[in-house]
């Protein structure tokens, strides 16, 4: 059976979208080619028609998850204000539809923990491409006229949004995880409010002669662990 000159980027596609999906839903390594396979409506044997192996897949798929969101930031980019750009990230961010739907949600909080304990080309192209969104949200968001100040505001935010939607969705209690969302949406909001009307590079720290002792690192961030097998 012949098929048009367009079948294959249009399959290729449809894998991609399933295992963008799926990759938010259940995590890198607990993804398997068969199960994204599955969800494309495909056999296993015609994967390697278009990917050389898992690795190629996760790259270009997370790559493509961190395109997609360039129309949302453009939506973010046409508010008038900084405040109103950065107001629209954070209720959409910290929303319990957000909180609810993996699949469709941020690439950042899904695999994140994934990549940092990956290596090669995964976790090379995963770093590509979630820097040039860090950039391309610190070019929608303009929360500061300063290039530094900008990308230390939009980093620190971005950083607050992730940390709470993690929180929110590993608590199962329901009412304590819409709490959190609550909250840091009311934090941020007032936080980057006053930030936005005030974009001065922040001062540096001044130096003290008793300096706060760190606190201790936790065992189980510390320890080395293996690398996992994406296989």
């Amino acid at each position: 059976m012949r098929y048009s000159p367009a079948h294959k980027p249009a399959t290729r596609r449809r894998i991609l979208d399933a295992a963008s999906q799926a990759f938010r839903e259940r995590g890198v390594t607990e993804t398997g080619v068969d199960e994204v396979m599955r969800r494309a409506g495909l056999t296993h044997g015609g994967f390697y028609a278009h990917f050389r192996d898992k690795s190629e897949l996760v790259a270009e798929a997370c790559a493509a998850t961190f395109d997609a969101a360039v129309i949302n930031l453009d939506r973010i980019a046409a508010q008038p204000t900084p405040a109103r750009r950065a107001r629209m990230l954070i209720d959409s961010y910290l929303s319990a539809h957000h909180r609810d739907n993996r699949g469709s949600g941020c690439v950042v909080v899904a695999v994140g923990a994934d990549m940092a304990r990956l290596r090669g080309s995964v976790r090379a192209g995963y770093s590509r491409g979630f820097t040039g969104h860090l950039d391309r949200l610190g070019a929608a968001l303009k929360l500061s006229p300063d290039p530094v100040a900008n990308r230390d505001l939009v980093t620190h935010l971005m950083s607050s949004l992730v940390g709470a939607l993690l929180f929110a969705r590993a608590i199962d209690d329901p009412a304590r995880s819409d709490a959190i969302l609550h909250s840091m949406r009311r934090h941020l909001r007032a936080e980057f409010s006053d930030k936005a009307r005030t974009p001065q590079r922040p001062a540096p720290e001044p130096a003290t002669s008793a300096a706060v002792p760190a606190a201790p690192a936790n065992d189980f961030l510390c320890a080395i662990a293996a690398t996992p097998s994406i296989s």
